[in-house]
C-alpha cells in the first residue's frame, strides 16, 4: 500500500524593506547597497542610486521579472528608450533583491516618474514609484 502525503505549498513572503536614494552599488557584489535616505523623491544629481530593496523568503528556484518604467529619455541614436527589464533566479530562501538605478549624464531628462515593479511567478509581488526632480530651483 502506497501513502502519499500532500504538503501544502509554501507561501512566498515579500517585505518592502527599503526605497529611496541608495550609496552607490556595485552591480558585480551581491552585497545590497546602504539606504542613505527613505524618501519618495529622489534629486536629479549625476551618480545618485535610487530603487527598493526586497526581502523574499520561501521563494528559492523561483524567478524573478523586473520592469523599470521610466521618463521617457533617448539612446545615443536618438530613439525613446524603451523601460528597462529583466530576470534573476532566486538562490536561498532568504533573498534579498535591490531594483533600482542611477541617474546618469545629463541628469535634466532622467526627471519624471520612474515605477519598478518585480514579479515572481507572473504575480505582483511589489510595485514603487519614485519622483525624480531638480537638484535645485535652476534645473529644469
Amino acid at each position: 500500500m502506497l501513502i502519499f502525503a500532500i504538503m501544502p505549498k509554501k507561501k512566498i513572503e515579500v517585505e518592502l524593506y527599503s526605497y529611496g536614494e541608495y550609496a552607490a552599488w556595485d552591480r558585480q557584489s551581491k552585497a545590497i547597497p546602504k539606504l542613505l535616505d527613505i524618501n519618495n523623491t529622489i534629486k536629479a544629481q549625476t551618480g545618485t542610486e535610487f530603487g527598493y530593496v526586497l526581502r523574499i523568503k520561501k521563494a528559492k528556484g523561483k524567478r524573478i521579472d523586473f520592469r523599470i518604467d521610466h521618463p521617457p529619455f533617448k539612446d545615443e541614436t536618438g530613439k525613446v528608450m524603451p523601460p528597462f527589464t529583466g530576470e534573476v533566479i532566486i538562490n536561498s530562501n532568504d533573498y534579498w533583491f535591490f531594483l533600482g538605478d542611477c541617474v546618469w549624464d545629463p541628469p535634466h531628462d532622467k526627471m519624471g516618474k520612474w515605477t519598478m515593479t518585480t514579479k515572481i511567478d507572473g504575480e505582483v509581488v511589489a510595485q514603487k514609484s519614485l519622483l525624480i526632480v531638480p537638484k535645485n530651483n535652476n534645473d529644469q
